[in-house]
């Protein structure tokens, strides 16, 4: 283990699972991350390890199949594979909202069904809030979802599913207004329905089609993809938690958890690149010297190591307050907010340091420059972020006069 990014205060347990996740993204991670990027390949064996290994089941309780350990041994782990390639950790991270949402929010039947095969990986997960034409704006969501006797109807188009190809069940957030009336605020008539589906592209179950992957700059071998409902029919069982209304309320409590895990890949992909630059600023050469050498690249260590630090502390601090059964949507904003912007930070740094070489893809640091952007907007922009901390600042800080 390396001197940043230490965790004080990790059990026996604890510590053997991040040391043997450690091991298997150094042997089975990065060696092939680079090439499986370029080719835009799904990393099929390195997620049959991870099946392997139990991450899928990580928090899942154990009277279900899992390892029932906390987010921050989950966030951890998330550091660790985002470290070895982003996109792996991606798999992972949308399969575990859907786990941590049908935990926290399912039925006794939904949970009986679906958390002991997802603990194994063989139910895979995806989410979906987001639409093709809302970004951030959750309350403009358009699709829908309507009462038939004992099936709803689903009508809509979703967008940036992660996972969605290769997942066989997709928690998605549909607007629903049986039993509620006109006038109901719109974050109060939302449903999440548990939509299962059959792995692959075009239409996977009558009336829902997965067109395809969508081509992106970055954050490669993870399909991404859009997922449009054409008169879908789902029993009234798979609505989550049995009643309608919830579903703003379930995927806001998904994605703060999400957020968490945003932070711990940002952390993550940050350690690498530091990795990447000190490594290389003590090979290369100028002025008869090891670039480390100058005085102007120290500095760039210097900021680089300290800002790794920083992330990383503020990513642990949020997960153990979540863990401890506190509010952390304040903490996980600011953790996600403050992990993402370094992360670009020292990615571009690693990247100068390497000079004309970063350019080349021949070497790591240029896929680490093409994945950084992604965090600046997965689970809410930098600016959503930081509307939620502004607002969190405002209740606990009230002006009293």
């Amino acid at each position: 283990m390396t001197r940043l990014a230490q965790t004080a205060g990790l059990n026996d347990i604890q510590r053997e699972i991040l040391a043997t996740v450690r091991d298997f993204v150094d042997k089975e991670i990065i060696p092939v991350a680079t090439q499986l990027e370029h080719r835009d390949e799904y990393p099929t064996e390195i997620v049959e390890g991870l099946k392997e290994l139990g991450l899928f089941g990580l928090m899942i309780p154990e009277e279900y199949g899992g390892l029932g350990e906390s987010l921050l041994t989950y966030a951890l782990c998330v550091e660790e594979i985002a470290r070895g390639w982003m996109s792996v950790s991606g798999i992972i991270n949308t399969h575990f909202i859907v786990a941590y949402m049908l935990k926290q929010h399912g039925t006794q039947e939904q949970r009986d069904t679906f958390l002991p095969r997802m603990a194994l990986g063989e139910v895979r997960g995806a989410f979906s809030m987001s639409e093709p034409a809302l970004g951030s704006d959750v309350s403009a969501i358009s699709s829908k979802g309507v009462r038939d006797g004992d099936e709803y109807v689903l009508n809509g188009q979703k967008m940036w599913l992660t996972n969605g190809g290769t997942s066989n069940l997709v928690a998605v957030l549909c607007r629903s207004d049986e039993g509620h009336p006109e006038g109901t605020p719109p974050h109060k008539s939302m449903t999440t329905f548990l939509i299962e589906k059959e792995p692959g592209f075009g239409e996977v179950r009558p009336g829902l089609t997965i067109p395809g992957k969508i081509d992106k700059m970055g954050y490669k071998g993870v399909d991404t993809t859009e997922l449009i409902m054409d008169d879908l029919r789902i029993p009234a069982n798979r609505v989550l938690g049995g009643t309608t209304g919830r579903g703003f309320y379930q995927m806001m409590d998904g994605v703060e958890v999400g957020r968490v895990n945003v932070a711990a890949r940002g952390c993550g992909v940050a350690q690498r690149a530091f990795e990447l630059g000190v490594s290389y600023a003590q090979q290369r050469h100028t002025f008869g010297k090891p670039i480390a050498e100058h005085q102007a690249i120290q500095f760039k260590l210097a900021e680089m190591a300290t800002k790794v630090e920083a992330a990383h502390a503020m990513m642990v601090n949020a997960a153990r307050k979540k863990d401890s059964g506190e509010r952390n949507d304040l903490e996980a904003g600011m953790a996600k907010y403050l992990a993402s912007e370094y992360c670009k930070e020292v990615v571009e740094d690693a990247f100068r340091i390497h000079g004309g070489y970063g350019f080349s893809k021949e070497y790591e640091i240029e896929r680490l420059y093409r994945e950084a952007p992604m965090l600046l907007i997965g689970e809410g922009t930098a600016e959503i972020q930081k509307m939620i901390i502004g607002r969190r600042l405002l209740e606990e800080y009230r002006f009293q006069g």
